[in-house]
């Protein structure tokens, strides 16, 4: 049973579509001017290292203090998500975004390059974090793809500017390109921030294909339940195969032997592994958004297991015909594709379970799994050391997954059941004591002995 905490009379006409899809292109921008920091950072690491003379290594360490900044301090992210509301928090993230690369463009020690990563970390933690709430708060009905098309602005945003900075850094040096690239993302994000707002809960509708609960519940309420840790553990279990693959996957191509080998499609002719690092930013920007559609139509619970099934046998077929430079390509690309809707179905999943008003912070901490998963990929250079091939490491990372996928069907679905069905039952309780205490007095015992 649909029920509100609004007081009566409180209610507010529903929005035009128009005004909600804007609140979803404004959080797009957003992601877009965000996604530099992680997806162009590459770009500067040969001038670094080619200016201090610092090792790759070292570097690179600034990279891993980005992501687990971005990962681990998201549920305190989410607890002022949901106090302040998007405004504030997109615009504070803009800030430290465009300070983060203002400080690397003055970094001549690596300590200083640290901190401006993990600046960067909480400005992009803000910003993600708050646009993907914003988008499950103002599409109920539409949540997989709001979000998709949300998280896809981050996942493919950088396509749009790796030209232009790869140019300015060959024209005018990386520090002058961080710097004007820093001041210009964090404006962008700052002025797009002006426009968001949170809606009102009567101003949508909810879905009538996806059970969501209209309970809210709090963090606490959420760490309670069995069905939260279960989405946290498959969380974890389809992440780490897509991390794996962006992080090892130039060294599979080499150790497959296609790293130089050219491949021609449509008319286009590149080596193998960049040509798969290129349509690794497409496939991973589709994913997002047409997962999140499908999952809005035929559940989240049957999308999971179409999109981990997929991703494992991709990974699994990689192993095995990868060292065909066509196969690495097409194969790389089908994982890529099956991994990026792990964004979209599990905070879609997150508010359709546990309701929208504390989804900031519950989010948060189920999307500390990513951070749980990436401590778990160096574990893949081990187990590949141990036993000489990746084959062994692709093929425990594809049970992951297709364990992963068997889950969605015969535990997460039921469970999901179960908790909608004790949801309606309490709001059916809580109205009856509603309507019981409208009753007066008076009339009640009237009632009872006439």
């Amino acid at each position: 049973m649909a029920h509100t905490n609004s007081q009566p009379g409180a209610a507010q006409a529903p929005v035009s579509d128009a005004v909600r899809w804007t609140q979803i292109v404004v959080g797009i921008v957003c992601m877009v001017a965000a996604a530099n920091i992680q997806y162009a950072w590459t770009l500067f690491v040969p001038e670094i290292q080619a200016t201090h003379g610092w090792t790759r290594a070292s570097i690179q360490t600034a990279f891993t203090i980005f992501v687990v900044v971005q990962t681990w301090l998201t549920p305190i992210e989410g607890y002022f998500i949901d106090k302040y509301g998007p405004r504030v928090i997109v615009a504070a993230g803009g800030f430290f975004t465009g300070l983060s690369w203002i400080i690397d463009s003055y970094a001549g020690s690596l300590g200083m390059l640290y901190v401006g990563s993990a600046i960067g970390g909480i400005g992009v933690g803000c910003v993600y974090a708050t646009c993907v709430n914003n988008a499950l708060k103002w599409f109920p009905e539409k949540r997989g793809l709001a979000v998709g098309l949300t998280a896809g602005g981050y996942g493919a945003g950088s396509a749009l500017t790796i030209l232009p900075i790869s140019a300015m850094i060959a024209s005018s040096g990386y520090q002058a390109t961080f710097f004007w690239f820093g001041l210009l993302q964090g404006a962008m994000i700052i002025a797009a921030s002006l426009f968001l707002r949170m809606p009102q809960k009567e101003q949508v509708k909810h879905s009538t294909k996806v059970a969501q609960s209209r309970r809210d519940y709090t963090l606490g309420e959420a760490l309670r339940t069995p069905v939260f840790w279960v989405m946290w553990a498959m969380f974890i279990g389809t992440v780490t195969g897509g991390l794996m693959a962006v992080a090892q996957l130039g060294v599979i191509a080499h150790d497959l032997g296609v790293k130089e080998t050219p491949v021609s499609i449509l008319g286009i002719t590149m080596a193998a592994l960049p040509f798969a690092l290129m349509l690794d930013r497409v496939m991973n920007g589709i994913s997002r958004p047409l997962f999140g559609f499908i999952s809005d139509h035929i559940g989240r619970e049957a999308t999971m297991f179409v999109a981990f099934t997929l991703e494992g046998l991709g990974i699994i077929m990689l192993g095995k015909f990868g060292h065909d430079p066509m196969m690495f390509l097409i194969l790389s690309g089908m994982v890529f594709l099956a991994w990026g809707e792990v964004y979209s179905l599990f905070s879609a999943t997150s508010a359709d379970t546990f309701g929208t008003k504390h989804a900031g912070k519950i989010y948060g901490v189920l999307y500390c799994a990513k951070g749980v998963a990436a401590l778990l990929v160096p574990l893949g250079n081990l187990l590949m050391e141990a036993t000489g091939t990746w084959t062994t490491v692709l093929y425990v990372t594809a049970t992951m997954d297709l364990t992963a996928a068997a889950c969605a069907l015969l535990v997460l679905k039921p469970m999901l059941a179960r908790h909608h069905a004790r949801n309606e039952e309490l709001a059916r309780r809580e109205e009856q004591d509603a309507a019981a205490r409208a009753v007066p007095v008076g009339a009640a015992a009237g009632t009872a002995n006439g």
